[in-house]
């Protein structure tokens, strides 16, 4: 008991560049990183689905995560991927500007997001970390659509 006393817990993830940003993803929910790929697009999709792609013949639907947090357009260069993930028991591609890393961060680290913000806009949010000089925006994959948004996404899968 208190071998496990002395340990840090610490949690592992995916770190990703939205805009000037890092975004934190726990690397538990990413299935895999993709180069971007041409996406199929879906009419009268709301505004951030980029459409769906065909991923070793599952139809995975993809969301470009600047327009859902309202950042504008991308840039659009080489280091664009597509990461993976498992959101609410559904496969979802979300379109990053870049990957930077795989890190381990110790849960000291972390602090939650209702100690900085009170606001409903940063739902999406589980907490941000500090990192040297760096910060790093943790995402709740739970939290980043709404229910209506995650039907619609899971009917696009079905379909």
């Amino acid at each position: 008991m208190d071998a496990q006393r002395g340990q840090t817990q610490e949690q592992q993830l995916v770190v990703v560049r939205l805009d000037r940003e890092r975004y934190g993803v726990p690397i538990e929910h990413v299935h895999e990183i993709i180069r971007m790929q041409e996406v199929t697009r879906i009419p009268r999709a709301p505004s951030f689905v980029e459409g769906v792609i065909n991923l070793r013949g599952q139809v995975i639907p993809v969301i470009d995560l600047r327009r859902r947090f309202g950042l504008g357009a991308g840039e659009g260069n080489g280091a664009s991927r597509i990461v993976v993930v498992e959101m609410n028991g559904s496969r979802v591609g979300m379109v990053v500007d870049a990957v930077l890393e795989v890190m381990r961060l110790p849960e000291s680290a972390v602090v939650p997001p209702e100690d900085l913000l009170a606001t409903s806009e940063v739902g999406f949010l589980r907490g941000v970390a500090k990192q040297g000089e760096e910060l790093i925006l943790l995402l709740d994959l739970q939290r980043v659509l709404e229910v209506h948004e995650q039907r619609a996404l899971s009917e696009m899968q079905t379909a």
